[in-house]
């Protein structure tokens, strides 16, 4: 599991985006999180998904105002 930094996730494309953040999620299904336990790993996944989530919806935000 890499680490993912803000700025390495914005020089991705989008389908690369996608195509990460599905690899993420499945990585946290596998890794079986449950609502009382979560360890440094899971907290990463985490992190990493909401990067890039934040990145895709900032783009639609960035769209719909022009």
């Amino acid at each position: 599991m890499a680490l993912i930094r803000f700025k390495d996730a914005q020089k991705m494309t989008e389908k690369d985006r996608a195509e990460k953040l599905k690899d993420l999620k499945f990585e946290l299904v596998k890794a079986g999180v449950t609502a009382n336990r979560t360890n440094a790993k899971t907290k990463e996944i985490k992190r990493a998904i909401s990067r890039l989530l934040t990145i895709n919806n900032s783009g639609k935000e960035a769209l719909k105002t022009k």
